[in-house]
């Protein structure tokens, strides 16, 4: 990356990151009226004590992975309208758990959300190592030119392994903020996950060389023989 394109990356990380601290902890603590919600304050340092580091990483050993994670607009019609249902959903489910704590609807024991902080952590954790693995994970549906199909590390177990740990790290997010409620609303999510999947995976046996015989060697999407 060229040293005028690595300012412009790093001048978007030093506003995009507090930016999203800063969202992040008025969804969460405006609606439970309150700074003493330690589910939120045990929350965001799981989640974003990892995150700096992740890109303070990335940023030294793969600048170029950075700037395709912050690309956000989706090449393909049916991701756009899958990425903006989403949207919706996660902004529900992150306000919903304050205003539930603030009324005290849900009593999720300590050990319950204790539990939920560390798997959220561990799934934090395969994302990085798939990250290590393959620095052409974007976050929208896209082959690069230079991509080649990677078969090494937790591809050699599933062809989804960022997707294995998002999809247990969203349906926790609930239970570590103290809600059982919120969960309803990313079971939505996770079906679009599944949905993404599917589409993400014609767009690769399409634009992706070797990508279809890579899918006959790893037989499985997510859970090895599951699916």
């Amino acid at each position: 990356m060229k040293k005028t394109e690595l300012k412009k990356l790093k001048r978007k990380i030093v506003f995009l990151l507090p930016l999203g601290i800063i969202i992040i902890g008025l969804m969460l603590f405006l609606p439970a009226g309150t700074f003493n919600y330690w589910h939120a304050w045990a929350f965001m340092g799981v989640m974003f004590v990892p995150l700096l580091t992740v890109v303070f990483y990335f940023f030294k050993k793969d600048p170029e992975l950075l700037e395709r994670r912050m690309r956000n607009k989706e090449k393909e019609a049916k991701e756009i309208i899958i990425i903006k249902i989403a949207k919706i959903f996660f902004f529900i489910g992150f306000v919903f758990p304050g205003i539930d704590y603030r009324y005290g609807w849900s009593h999720v024991p300590v050990w319950l959300v204790v539990l939920s902080d560390a798997i959220i952590f561990l799934a934090y954790m395969l994302i990085f190592l798939v990250f290590t693995e393959n620095s052409y994970t974007s976050r929208i549906v896209e082959v690069d030119k230079k991509q080649k199909v990677i078969t090494t590390g937790p591809y050699s177990i599933v062809r989804h392994p960022m997707y294995a740990g998002i999809i247990p790290m969203y349906l926790l997010i609930p239970l570590a903020l103290g809600s059982y409620y919120a969960v309803a609303f990313y079971i939505p999510v996770i079906v679009l996950i599944f949905y993404r999947i599917f589409d993400e995976e014609r767009v690769l046996c399409r634009e992706l060389y070797g990508y279809k015989q890579y899918m006959k060697k790893v037989r499985y999407r997510l859970i090895p023989r599951v699916w």
